[in-house]
């Protein structure tokens, strides 16, 4: 990715050096956020709940002195949410609407967030009571030597995909998922969510389709890292590594094959009408 020398979001709060005190011991919450480990970005609405069961944690702030390799990686994140901003400015503009930016939470171990607390063990997560997407840059650790998928342009998928969720939120598909899903059953509660994380990777797409044509944000190898990284964390492969076998009933996010495939339609069309993973009779 082209991303040096370009200017950063300000929109970004760093919480590393804040440590939360009693977010310690294994509740509801604890047992569900273990179970999806599995799962890259859980909707937190879910993730999350129960947590709060054990006692909202104090937050002790400490110095925090990052690295040199971590400065470098804040300052990508902040190019790349900047790169969101104007995409989406540039989108909801020409549909009349206004672009209400997030804030990215930086954050290290653990964090409280208007959805609950959550352990990095989460990995990246968007929050729509609080409209901010929470990192920990050490998934990116995760994403290149667990699932394989290295690369500047996989890690800013990842900031595109939580963006896609806000975006999700802007324009209230997700409160119209949360209240159907609410009045249906775990399977198609499950089935709900695949849809809602398959637009946020269909956003995504289309945040690269912009990138690419209105700022040349893009180097030849880019698309192909994208690729990899929804392919690497797609529910089937996830189960098959982590169980040894495949459940579709469980599924959350969508196969690797359904993560390519969205991801490819909204970065190739760059138009959100592509993107009715609600409406769309086959993954």
């Amino acid at each position: 990715m082209r991303w040096e020398g370009r200017e950063g979001s300000s929109n970004i709060e760093d919480r590393r050096g804040i440590r939360l005190k009693g977010a310690g011991g294994v509740g509801l919450g604890g047992i569900i956020l273990a179970l999806v480990v599995m799962y890259f970005g859980g909707d937190p609405s879910v993730v999350l709940q129960g947590m709060q069961q054990q006692g909202t944690p104090q937050e002790e702030q400490a110095p925090y002195q990052e690295t040199q390799e971590e400065a470098h990686m804040r300052e990508f994140v902040a190019v790349v949410l900047a790169d969101t901003e104007a995409a989406w400015t540039q989108i909801f503009a020409a549909q009349g609407r206004t672009y209400e930016k997030p804030t990215l939470v930086l954050f290290r171990d653990a964090v409280q967030s208007a959805c609950g607390t959550a352990s990095t063990a989460a990995g990246p997560f968007y929050c729509p009571g609080d409209r901010k997407v929470y990192l920990d840059l050490t998934f990116y650790d995760e994403l290149k030597n667990r699932f394989g998928a290295p690369g500047d342009f996989a890690q800013a998928y990842v900031v595109a995909h939580e963006v896609g969720h806000h975006v999700q939120t802007l324009l209230g598909i997700s409160d119209r998922m949360e209240q159907a899903r609410q009045r249906g059953n775990a399977a198609g509660a499950n089935a709900l969510s695949v849809r809602l994380e398959l637009q946020a990777d269909c956003f995504a797409g289309i945040w690269a389709h912009n990138a690419d044509q209105s700022r040349q944000l893009l180097e030849s190898g880019d698309i192909e890292e994208g690729l990899n990284a929804a392919s690497a964390i797609g529910d089937d492969r996830l189960q098959r590594q982590t169980q040894g076998y495949v459940n579709p009933d469980s599924f959350t996010h969508g196969t690797s094959e359904q993560r390519v495939r969205w991801f490819k339609t909204g970065f190739q069309s760059g138009d959100m009408k592509n993107c009715d993973t609600f409406g769309a009779r086959t993954l």
